[in-house]
């Protein structure tokens, strides 16, 4: 499986005001967090929504980012992080000599929420 990022990585997720139909929230656009997995391709939704995919399809992968930098205040856990399923095009290698291994295999699943869990 061909991916361009790999689990263990460090991202950012794109910071883009984009318009119309965008499955990245906007809370966590600008954002650093690690791949946690690499998902399977899917129809990219931002194009499917209008009907004008054309059968472009795109990598998905789970990101973990740490509560604590998505919001200044948060005072539970240290461990505590976000996973979420983010589109390869919103990701950006937050080190562009970071490059990945082009043959990665997906992480294996994992269940917990809590680092360390």
């Amino acid at each position: 499986m061909s991916t361009r990022f790999v689990p263990g990585q460090r991202v950012r997720i794109a910071d883009r005001n984009a318009p119309g139909h965008v499955r990245t929230p906007v809370y966590v656009r600008g954002r650093e967090g690690r791949i946690e997995r690499v998902l399977p391709r899917f129809l990219n939704p931002e194009r499917e929504a209008y009907g004008v995919n054309e059968g472009t399809d795109v990598r998905l992968y789970r990101v973990r980012i740490e509560q604590s930098a998505l919001w200044p205040d948060y005072d539970g856990p240290a461990g505590d992080v976000l996973e979420l399923e983010i589109y390869e095009h919103w990701l950006e290698p937050l080190d562009p000599r970071d490059a990945p291994a082009r043959n990665a295999r997906p992480a294996p699943s994992a269940t917990a929420t809590r680092k360390g869990a």
